[in-house]
């Protein structure tokens, strides 16, 4: 079994959009895999088949149900805020230990492949004291960082770049997920970045494939995760 960790230089630049065609094209080559995602803010029973959780649940080709969601993300906040801010406004806390011990124990009981994806972007708030950072650090999984093609997506980038190699994390690859109206191309928002992203492997996949998960690009991806 081999667990990696989807996180992102943001919130709302394609983490579960990457994660869910991944998903398809490994169970597409009859790759066994699993997905969580632990930690969701802005979750709406309402409209729970819109959520993060459904996308992956419909990717794994499983029952798209409020039982099932809660089986892939046991952390469920009502305001579209930072964890910590949305846990404190319903009188809540993330237990760290208690995320941890979830993926663990999960990943020991997942297939082949179990992607953890992460909620907004690398240096988010889980609590008072932790963040996203702090969360891959314990679980020292590889990684790949989804960013977009937005303006100051280059910055973004690089500065988490840094901050992931600094913890010394493996980064297996940076997904470039499209933008909506972005004012860079793809291309050359690849280009700018693997000017410094020292031969870490890049994809870019464009936003205007509905389902990815046949895309060349999702395919490279496939390969950088499970080598």
């Amino acid at each position: 079994m081999s667990a990696v960790f989807v996180t992102g230089t943001g919130t709302g630049i394609g983490k579960t959009f990457v994660s869910s065609a991944l998903i398809r094209h490994l169970r597409n080559a009859g790759h066994p895999v699993h997905a969580i995602k632990p930690v969701v803010s802005g979750f709406n029973e309402a409209s729970w088949q819109e959520s993060d959780p459904a996308v992956l649940l419909a990717a794994l080709g499983r029952p798209v149900t409020l039982q099932e969601i809660e089986l892939l993300s046991p952390w469920r906040f009502v305001a579209p805020l930072s964890p910590d801010i949305a846990a404190r406004r319903e009188g809540r806390a993330i237990a760290f230990a208690e995320l941890i011990e979830f993926c663990r124990n999960t990943a020991r009981s997942a297939p082949r492949t179990l992607l953890i994806e992460g909620i907004g972007g690398v240096m988010v708030p889980l609590d008072d004291h932790r963040t996203v950072l702090d969360w891959m650090s314990v679980l020292r999984v590889p990684i790949v960082l989804v960013t977009g093609t937005y303006v100051g997506t280059i910055s973004h980038t690089l500065t988490s770049l840094e901050v992931l190699a600094r913890r010394n994390l493996d980064i297996a690859a940076v997904a470039v997920s499209e933008s909506e109206r972005s004012a860079a191309s793809l291309a050359d928002t690849m280009t700018a970045i693997e000017r410094f992203a020292d031969a870490i492997p890049m994809v870019g996949i464009p936003r205007l494939v509905a389902d990815a998960s046949d895309h060349p690009a999702v395919a490279k991806l496939a390969e950088s995760v499970l080598s």
